[in-house]
């Protein structure tokens, strides 16, 4: 199934989240590896959008919570309207949580333990979305965190872009 929006041009809004160490999947395969073959411990997934929230609050709230001092042992993307077989087989892995994007789930075992999902987003600043993320990581986690050294983290500047800016990918 083709892309919705040009893999080009939503580079930069997946290129800052794995300069936090979050690992993009883009296969379904690749999906089944974290999170359906047998999984262990917790795994952060991110599904990421074209959406202003996402780049608003989603992305740099996800980002912030990495700092933390305990962090989920794998952290992993995709992005919907550009990954759409990984996306697809990540929202089949999590029954009983609606299709969203943004949506950022937590996964203990290979089974969904907390999501916040758009509607949830929506109403939340990037410092909410990092601070809900470290109780559930303090709750359900056990790495040592940071992702990413705090000197590397304050180079990374989120990109604010959204959806209305982002052109279709033309094979459609």
């Amino acid at each position: 199934m083709p892309p919705v929006y040009d893999p080009e041009a939503v580079k930069p809004l997946w290129e800052e989240l794995v300069a936090v160490g979050i690992k993009p999947l883009t296969t379904r395969e690749e999906v089944d590896s974290v999170l359906a073959d047998e999984p262990k411990g917790s795994t952060l997934l991110v599904i990421n959008s074209v959406c202003g929230c996402a780049a608003g609050s989603c992305r740099p709230g996800v980002m912030l919570a990495l700092q933390h001092s305990v962090i989920p042992d794998n952290l992993v993307t995709v992005f919907a309207g550009v990954d759409t077989e990984a996306t697809q087989r990540a929202r089949e892995l999590m029954p009983g949580v609606p299709p969203s994007s943004p949506n950022v789930v937590l996964f203990k075992d290979g089974k969904p333990t907390h999501a916040l999902q758009r509607h949830h987003i929506e109403q939340m600043t990037a410092v909410d979305i990092a601070n809900t993320l470290k109780e559930i990581f303090d709750q359900e986690c056990s790495r040592p965190g940071p992702s990413v050294a705090p000197s590397e983290f304050e180079k990374i500047d989120p990109v604010q872009q959204c959806g209305s800016s982002i052109p279709l990918y033309p094979g459609n």
